[in-house]
């Protein structure tokens, strides 16, 4: 009977624990996805769009919501189901954290934040007031990682599509209503951009974030 030597068997053994230990590692790394914001009310959708990460309401609690507390008068009719909550948060040098700005709805503010993935299900958010008065919360993924498209890792005039789906033909224009989620059928998402079934009142999906018009201005 045929031994394979200790030393290949080991050397099997221990390849196969480091790419799990990697795919681990990169997963835990990776921000993107739905969450549910500590208190339960909306999930956040946060993708990458130019490089950057980006964030929008992707679910309410109580449907048709609106940014009534934002000092903007001319803003304060939008929408939150598909405002802009992370806002353009670049990645931090050496960790595995971006910082930007996080706008808080119930005060109609921004903050200097970070966030930071823990394990592969809790996202940190760390917010302060110029640089002090410091709080944060945790969030639970409740939606896998979105993987790069043309629309979000692509710089201006590159095709646009649904997150991890192929470059498809010119779609008729989202309206320029700022903030506010195209009502109308939306071609079908990949899977890692849907929204969980069983949610009332609520569209199954926004689609790729990257094309909402509040985003697409900065990040384009």
């Amino acid at each position: 009977m045929l031994h394979c030597p200790r030393t290949i068997a080991l050397t099997i053994v221990c390849s196969g624990v480091f790419l799990a230990t990697g795919l681990n590692a990169a997963l835990a790394a990776d921000p993107t996805g739905d969450w549910k914001v500590a208190d339960g009310v909306a999930n956040i959708r946060v993708a990458q769009c130019s490089g950057n990460m980006w964030g929008v309401v992707a679910w309410e609690k109580t449907p048709g919501g609106k940014d009534n507390n934002n000092p903007d008068v001319a803003k304060q009719s939008r929408p939150t189901l598909g405002m802009p909550i992370l806002i353009d948060m670049k990645k931090k040098p050496g960790v595995d954290a971006w910082e930007g700005q996080v706008y808080n709805a119930k005060d109609g503010q921004l903050y200097s934040s970070t966030i930071k993935p823990v394990g592969t299900d809790q996202l940190e958010i760390q917010g302060c007031v110029l640089g002090f008065l410091c709080g944060g919360e945790t969030w639970t993924r409740v939606g896998p990682p979105i993987p790069s498209s043309p629309a979000n890792s692509m710089a201006k005039g590159a095709p646009k599509g649904p997150a991890g789906a192929p470059p498809k033909t010119a779609a008729p224009a989202a309206p320029k209503t700022t903030g506010a989620v195209n009502p109308a059928p939306a071609p079908k998402a990949a899977p890692a951009q849907k929204q969980a079934a069983g949610q009332p009142g609520q569209p199954a999906d926004i689609g790729d974030i990257c094309l909402l018009p509040d985003i697409a201005r900065f990040a384009h």
